[in-house]
């Protein structure tokens, strides 16, 4: 059979499948799944508008206030974008009741 693993930590005794269990169910969440959605959309989405803002407002072509409605732009279509994802994603899921 298998042997469960205990650690010791500040006194206690805690096991590794318990640990496991605990960890599983805190990643199900579904608030943990939407915020950890949410940061990689949020890292991937903020460095290409740092990349576009930077040519926006680097280039001598364009005022400097180009950069300033691009970003507030990006703000708004940030939210409907991310919704649209999540409400995408929701449909796919099958619902567990």
């Amino acid at each position: 059979m298998w042997a469960e693993i205990e650690l010791v930590t500040g006194g206690e005794r805690i096991s590794r499948s318990s640990e496991q269990n605990g960890l599983q169910r805190f990643l199900a969440n579904p608030l943990v799944k939407s915020f950890i959605a949410y940061s990689i959309f949020r890292a991937f989405y903020g460095m290409g508008i740092l990349i576009v803002t930077y040519f926006i407002a680097t280039s001598e072509n364009n005022p400097w206030w180009y950069s300033l409605v691009f970003l507030m732009f990006s703000m708004v279509f940030s939210r409907v974008l991310f919704r649209w994802i999540k409400n995408r994603r929701a449909t796919k899921e099958p619902s567990i009741e």
